[in-house]
């Protein structure tokens, strides 16, 4: 599991984002369960996630951020990453981020797909 910590913070919103090696939809749900048991990420206001299985199947979740998903989703179809799941999570800062929500999740996913020298 990565994870890369604090990296944007908007309006007292904060983001992060982690990943990991996942070729089921059970890998999917053993992963976010280990990630939650870090209780800042149990007690984050979202665990935004996608992933592309190896036979082309998408799995996202948005946990309440409408949207959330399908832009990780996008963003892993665009460089082909399969079997590898990404998680953005957000802590709500009480301001509402309109459209800046969706680049900050990109803005975090383009990190750690950098970070994972992809």
């Amino acid at each position: 599991m990565q994870q890369l910590l604090g990296v944007i913070s908007d309006r007292g919103s904060k983001y992060a984002v982690s990943g990991g090696s996942a070729a089921s939809r059970e890998d999917v749900d053993a992963f976010l369960k280990s990630l939650k048991r870090d209780k800042r990420f149990a007690r984050a206001t979202h665990n935004s996630w996608a992933v592309l299985l190896s036979d082309g199947t998408p799995h996202k979740g948005d946990d309440g951020e409408s949207g959330a998903g399908m832009v990780i989703v996008r963003m892993l179809e665009r460089v082909v990453l399969k079997d590898h799941v990404i998680v953005v999570t957000r802590w709500y800062g009480g301001k509402h981020l309109g459209g800046d929500r969706f680049r900050h999740v990109q803005d975090c996913v383009h990190a750690y797909l950098s970070h994972i020298g992809v």
